[in-house]
């Protein structure tokens, strides 16, 4: 089976779900980030000693270099061929959960029963907060229909790393 790799649609509804912040930020758990989910863990820049501003830009490509080992994991445990949109579904939902070598959607999937394998992206639904992004990846795995229309929200952050998300703009990704 031929390795997959996520598209730009993809690769925008990704962004979408995740928000962009161009300084660095602390995330819901307090940890330092930056640009679209990014951590110390997946290598530099640190975000915990980041003092610049990203560009837009810079935030996409350090996001496709992040996105990079989320792929191969995907491709890893799937052993099935699947369309494209059932791909970047199951990448955007594996860089949320890191789930996707236990999930039972993936047995279901490569057990080949689809449907099945669609409910069960709905066991992750916790927090509550996550269930409108798990909607929309079931939607995306089920349908081929992408939710975001290749926006995302930009939110700016204070010095302190509290992102102002009452302040977020929404932006069309290039």
């Amino acid at each position: 089976m031929a390795t997959m790799t996520l598209s730009e649609a993809g690769l925008k509804e990704l962004a979408g779900h995740e928000g962009i912040v161009l300084t660095r930020y602390r995330d819901v758990v307090g940890v330092w980030t930056l640009g679209i989910g990014h951590t110390k863990s997946a290598g530099p820049p640190n975000p915990a000693t980041f003092t610049g501003t990203l560009t837009l830009t810079d935030a996409l490509n350090l996001f496709r270099k992040d996105l990079k080992k989320y792929i191969d994991a995907v491709n890893a445990v799937v052993t099935v061929k699947v369309s494209q949109t059932e791909f970047d579904a199951l990448v955007s939902f594996h860089f949320n959960t890191g789930g996707i070598k236990k999930a039972s959607l993936v047995k279901s999937l490569n057990a080949g029963d689809r449907a099945k394998a669609a409910k069960e992206f709905m066991n992750w639904s916790k927090p509550a907060s996550i269930i409108d992004r798990r909607k929309k990846e079931r939607k995306l795995f089920e349908t081929g229909a992408y939710s975001n229309g290749g926006k995302a929200t930009q939110f700016p952050a204070d010095a302190a790393g509290n992102v102002l998300v009452g302040k977020g703009k929404s932006i069309t990704l290039p």
